[in-house]
Protein backbone atom coordinates (compact mmCIF):
# COMPACT_ATOMS: atom_id res chain seq x y z
CA UNK A 1 0.00 0.00 0.00
CA UNK A 2 3.13 2.46 0.76
CA UNK A 3 3.56 5.11 3.01
CA UNK A 4 1.16 7.52 4.10
CA UNK A 5 3.52 10.08 4.64
CA UNK A 6 4.76 9.94 0.97
CA UNK A 7 2.17 10.86 -1.50
CA UNK A 8 2.10 9.93 -4.75
CA UNK A 9 1.91 12.53 -8.19
CA UNK A 10 -1.82 13.04 -8.62
CA UNK A 11 -0.75 14.25 -12.70
CA UNK A 12 1.21 13.11 -15.41
CA UNK A 13 2.75 15.76 -17.75
CA UNK A 14 2.24 16.00 -21.01
CA UNK A 15 4.10 13.65 -23.43
CA UNK A 16 6.18 16.49 -25.37
CA UNK A 17 6.60 19.79 -24.06
CA UNK A 18 6.68 22.08 -26.99
CA UNK A 19 3.57 21.47 -29.01
CA UNK A 20 2.35 24.76 -29.86
CA UNK A 21 -1.14 24.20 -30.00
CA UNK A 22 -1.62 22.58 -26.51
CA UNK A 23 0.79 25.29 -25.04
CA UNK A 24 -1.67 28.34 -26.32
CA UNK A 25 -5.02 25.93 -25.45
CA UNK A 26 -3.15 25.99 -21.68
CA UNK A 27 -2.57 28.97 -21.06
CA UNK A 28 -6.02 30.19 -22.17
CA UNK A 29 -7.68 27.44 -19.81
CA UNK A 30 -5.09 28.79 -16.83
CA UNK A 31 -6.70 32.32 -17.44
CA UNK A 32 -10.37 31.41 -17.58
CA UNK A 33 -10.58 29.35 -14.47
CA UNK A 34 -7.77 31.07 -12.66
CA UNK A 35 -5.23 28.30 -11.97
CA UNK A 36 -2.04 29.38 -10.51
CA UNK A 37 0.01 27.28 -12.24
CA UNK A 38 -0.25 24.30 -15.47
CA UNK A 39 0.21 21.79 -13.05
CA UNK A 40 -3.42 22.52 -11.34
CA UNK A 41 -4.63 21.40 -14.98
CA UNK A 42 -2.84 18.66 -15.76
CA UNK A 43 -4.26 17.09 -12.61
CA UNK A 44 -7.53 17.86 -14.27
CA UNK A 45 -6.32 16.55 -17.24
CA UNK A 46 -4.82 13.18 -16.06
CA UNK A 47 -8.38 12.74 -13.51
CA UNK A 48 -10.20 12.87 -17.06
CA UNK A 49 -7.93 10.75 -18.75
CA UNK A 50 -8.38 8.06 -16.24
CA UNK A 51 -12.47 8.44 -16.03
CA UNK A 52 -12.09 7.89 -19.73
CA UNK A 53 -9.60 4.93 -19.57
CA UNK A 54 -12.01 3.34 -17.12
CA UNK A 55 -15.23 4.29 -19.45
CA UNK A 56 -13.54 2.38 -22.27
CA UNK A 57 -12.12 -0.69 -20.03
CA UNK A 58 -15.95 -1.42 -19.07
CA UNK A 59 -16.49 -2.16 -22.83
CA UNK A 60 -14.50 -5.30 -23.02
CA UNK A 61 -16.28 -6.81 -19.76
CA UNK A 62 -19.81 -9.06 -19.78
CA UNK A 63 -22.86 -7.57 -20.44
CA UNK A 64 -23.93 -7.67 -17.14
CA UNK A 65 -20.76 -6.65 -15.16
CA UNK A 66 -20.55 -4.18 -17.24
CA UNK A 67 -23.97 -3.01 -16.46
CA UNK A 68 -23.22 -2.70 -13.02
CA UNK A 69 -19.97 -0.56 -13.33
CA UNK A 70 -21.19 1.64 -16.01
CA UNK A 71 -24.43 2.21 -13.33
CA UNK A 72 -21.83 3.04 -10.66
CA UNK A 73 -19.71 4.87 -12.81
CA UNK A 74 -22.51 6.86 -14.30
CA UNK A 75 -23.57 7.65 -11.03
CA UNK A 76 -20.13 8.88 -9.82
CA UNK A 77 -19.78 11.64 -12.02
CA UNK A 78 -23.02 12.65 -11.26
CA UNK A 79 -22.73 12.97 -7.75
CA UNK A 80 -19.33 15.28 -8.47
CA UNK A 81 -21.83 17.25 -11.05
CA UNK A 82 -18.95 16.28 -14.31
CA UNK A 83 -22.20 14.38 -15.57
CA UNK A 84 -25.29 16.74 -16.06
CA UNK A 85 -27.72 13.64 -16.32
CA UNK A 86 -28.16 10.48 -14.46
CA UNK A 87 -29.22 8.63 -17.85
CA UNK A 88 -25.68 8.86 -19.55
CA UNK A 89 -24.44 7.17 -22.01
CA UNK A 90 -20.58 5.93 -22.59
CA UNK A 91 -20.23 8.09 -25.65
CA UNK A 92 -21.07 11.17 -22.86
CA UNK A 93 -18.67 9.89 -20.91
CA UNK A 94 -16.08 9.85 -23.41
CA UNK A 95 -16.82 13.63 -25.09
CA UNK A 96 -16.39 15.06 -21.63
CA UNK A 97 -13.78 17.73 -21.44
CA UNK A 98 -11.36 18.81 -19.12
CA UNK A 99 -13.71 22.33 -18.35
CA UNK A 100 -16.52 19.67 -17.28
CA UNK A 101 -13.52 19.01 -14.31
CA UNK A 102 -12.57 22.80 -14.12
CA UNK A 103 -16.12 23.62 -13.84
CA UNK A 104 -16.43 21.93 -10.79
CA UNK A 105 -13.41 23.27 -8.89
CA UNK A 106 -14.61 25.74 -5.04
CA UNK A 107 -12.67 28.45 -7.22
CA UNK A 108 -14.86 28.57 -10.25
CA UNK A 109 -17.90 27.78 -8.19
CA UNK A 110 -17.46 30.66 -5.81
CA UNK A 111 -16.85 33.14 -8.26
CA UNK A 112 -20.00 31.56 -10.59
CA UNK A 113 -21.89 32.01 -7.34
CA UNK A 114 -20.77 35.61 -7.46
CA UNK A 115 -19.53 35.33 -3.70
CA UNK A 116 -16.33 36.76 -5.51
CA UNK A 117 -15.93 39.63 -7.95
CA UNK A 118 -13.39 37.87 -10.05
CA UNK A 119 -11.91 34.04 -10.35
CA UNK A 120 -8.63 35.58 -8.98
CA UNK A 121 -10.13 37.02 -5.96
CA UNK A 122 -12.22 33.64 -5.25
CA UNK A 123 -8.91 32.05 -4.93
CA UNK A 124 -7.81 34.30 -2.65
CA UNK A 125 -11.06 33.79 -0.38
CA UNK A 126 -10.49 30.31 -0.07
CA UNK A 127 -6.68 30.72 0.53
CA UNK A 128 -7.51 33.01 3.35
CA UNK A 129 -10.01 30.59 4.97
CA UNK A 130 -13.52 32.67 3.98
CA UNK A 131 -14.94 30.29 2.14
CA UNK A 132 -16.96 27.30 3.55
CA UNK A 133 -18.95 24.23 2.63
CA UNK A 134 -21.73 23.25 5.36
CA UNK A 135 -20.14 25.59 7.60
CA UNK A 136 -16.70 23.81 7.47
CA UNK A 137 -13.67 26.01 6.12
CA UNK A 138 -12.09 24.49 2.81
CA UNK A 139 -8.86 26.33 2.06
CA UNK A 140 -8.46 24.37 -1.51
CA UNK A 141 -9.28 26.38 -4.39
CA UNK A 142 -8.97 22.89 -6.32
CA UNK A 143 -11.47 21.12 -3.85
CA UNK A 144 -13.98 19.46 -6.21
CA UNK A 145 -17.90 20.18 -5.34
CA UNK A 146 -20.40 17.40 -4.86
CA UNK A 147 -23.57 19.07 -6.36
CA UNK A 148 -24.78 17.96 -3.70
CA UNK A 149 -22.55 20.26 -1.24
CA UNK A 150 -22.55 22.71 -4.11
CA UNK A 151 -25.82 24.51 -2.37
CA UNK A 152 -23.93 25.23 0.91
CA UNK A 153 -21.06 26.91 -0.22
CA UNK A 154 -20.71 30.23 1.84
CA UNK A 155 -18.79 32.71 3.71
CA UNK A 156 -17.09 30.76 7.10
CA UNK A 157 -19.52 31.95 9.44
CA UNK A 158 -16.45 34.43 11.81
CA UNK A 159 -15.04 35.69 8.11
CA UNK A 160 -15.50 39.63 8.13
CA UNK A 161 -16.86 38.89 4.45
CA UNK A 162 -19.64 37.34 6.29
CA UNK A 163 -20.85 39.72 8.35
CA UNK A 164 -21.44 42.51 5.67
CA UNK A 165 -23.08 40.18 2.95
CA UNK A 166 -25.54 39.99 6.34
CA UNK A 167 -25.38 43.96 6.88
CA UNK A 168 -25.60 44.52 2.79
CA UNK A 169 -29.07 41.42 2.46
CA UNK A 170 -30.80 43.63 5.33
Amino acid sequence: MGDPRKSRRKWESPGHPWIKSRLEAEIELLGTYGLRNKRELWIAETMLRRIKHLARSLLALPEDEREKRFHQLVTRLYNIGVLSTPNATITDILNLSVESILERRLQTIVWRKGLAKTIHQARQFIVHGHIAIRGRRVTSPGYLVSREDEKYINFYPNSPYAKTKVVEAS
